[in-house]
């Protein structure tokens, strides 16, 4: 069986989402913390050896005085932030086990995803060393230059959304950031892309939406009751888990 290391960004600004009292990762969201919804998924997997997951250096210290413990017993790493998306996750790199063969990088605002799209996406990656779950394109696309009038309308045929997790074979994703120079892509699909390795697309979910602004935790909400109740090949990790600390 391959050997995943997951690596959950939560390092963000969260500067579109406003909330005085939490980031978008650790908003409340059926009783627990937004990015615990994923991180229990996938340490639940037996395909999952490690579990990397990548603060701002300022929330470090309420966040092991909450989750320090549960971090301890299931060897979740903690790394810092960079001052971008990519600095975060390249910060992780080195933490990666020797004895691990695929890399996923998921976005911690993003909980409700699935065990079956998980095992898709893996399933692609290991077969072609690079896949993303993506959604079609059906609204209509307007381009605005001044954001209050219409420009263009631009053709959504061939067009996708990109979802996450995003997994790669480790000397791919190795690759990919040995190689990336200045570039501030906005996901590692486009580095991906832009460095000439093939990425395979499987369906991704309407669902697996991620977390922005503050009417987003609503829709998750109600997506969460949607989502079908998942069964796992490993034993449980359970979090205790509560709001006051991040108040």
């Amino acid at each position: 069986m391959a050997s995943f290391c997951v690596i959950i960004a939560a390092a963000g600004k969260s500067s579109r989402y406003k909330d005085l009292h939490f980031k978008k990762p650790f908003a409340i969201l059926n009783e627990k913390s937004v990015w615990l919804h994923s991180a229990e998924l996938f340490l639940k997997r037996s395909d999952v050896a490690q579990v990397i997951v990548i603060l701002a250096e300022e929330d470090r210290e309420e966040f092991s005085a909450k989750f320090g413990a549960n971090i301890a017993i299931h060897g979740i790493d903690i790394v810092n932030g960079g001052s971008e998306r990519f600095d975060s996750v390249q910060n992780a790199l080195p933490k990666i086990g020797e004895a691990i063969d695929y890399i996923a990088i998921h976005d911690a605002a993003r909980p409700c995803i699935t065990d079956a799209m998980v095992s898709a996406v893996f399933d692609a990656a290991v077969a072609d060393g690079a896949a993303i779950p993506t959604i079609p394109v059906f609204s209509t696309l307007k381009k605005s230059v001044d954001g209050r009038t219409i420009d263009q309308t631009l053709d959504r045929s061939h067009l996708y959304l990109a979802q996450t997790p995003q997994a790669f074979s480790k000397p791919v994703l190795l690759d990919m950031y040995q190689r990336r120079g200045n570039l501030q892509p906005t996901d590692e699909a486009q580095l991906a892309e832009v460095l000439g390795h093939r990425v395979t697309m499987v369906a991704g979910s309407p669902l697996n939406i991620k977390i922005t602004e503050r009417a987003d935790l609503e829709l998750a909400k109600i997506f969460m009751d949607a989502l079908p109740k998942p069964r796992f090949d490993a034993p449980a990790h359970p979090f205790k888990d509560g709001d006051s600390l991040w108040r």
